[in-house]
């Protein structure tokens, strides 16, 4: 049981903490990975998480799930860490590679399903990083409403609310710039 290895990781017992871990490094790596788009950066905030939650395992209620606990962390680590200066400027260079690297992809190479994947990667990618998040949790981690809720700490109501605005912006952002993906749903 989760409650039982939060037990015994308060009790300074690194096997339980470590299989916690085990158990919760994907959905967190996943999460960091999505909201600040590389492997490096989402593997420090990963680390990062992990790290404060042992330091603030002792506040942390154990008949809740630990899952969306860790999940805010990330999202409040990663949010902090896009905010910074030099993330801004790595942005800008990683979305310039990718310019030219989709300019060299040939179109033989590319399958229909992957270029799809990634016109709705880069839609995702436009819209403002509250949007990304909640498109993130709820489709990219597939985490049920009430997760999501618990993660971000709001109302299950105020989650699908922003969730619907999100997808809204995203729908407008589909149809303007990105008619590979609109032709498909007409």
């Amino acid at each position: 049981m989760e409650a039982d290895l939060i037990q015994h990781a308060r009790q300074g017992d690194p096997t339980a903490w470590e299989a916690l871990i085990q158990q919760h490094q994907t959905a967190v790596f996943r999460l960091a990975f999505l909201m600040l788009g590389t492997a490096d950066e989402a593997d420090d905030v990963a680390q990062e998480t992990f790290i404060r939650a042992f330091r603030m395992l002792d506040r942390f209620d154990p008949t809740r799930p630990l899952r969306p606990w860790l999940l805010r962390i990330t999202s409040n680590l990663a949010r902090n860490h896009h905010r910074s200066i030099g993330r801004h400027l790595e942005a800008l260079k990683r979305f310039h590679q990718s310019e030219i690297e989709v300019q060299h992809v040939s179109a033989e190479r590319e399958n229909w399903q992957h270029m799809e994947a990634q016109a709705l990667w880069q839609a995702v990618r436009r819209l403002s990083s509250a949007d990304q998040q909640m498109i993130y949790l709820r489709y990219f981690l597939e985490l049920s409403v009430s997760e999501v809720a618990e993660t971000l700490n709001i109302a299950p109501g105020t989650v699908k609310s922003r969730l619907h605005r999100a997808l809204s912006r995203l729908r407008g952002v589909v149809e303007r710039d990105f008619p590979i993906l609109w032709e498909e749903r007409v």
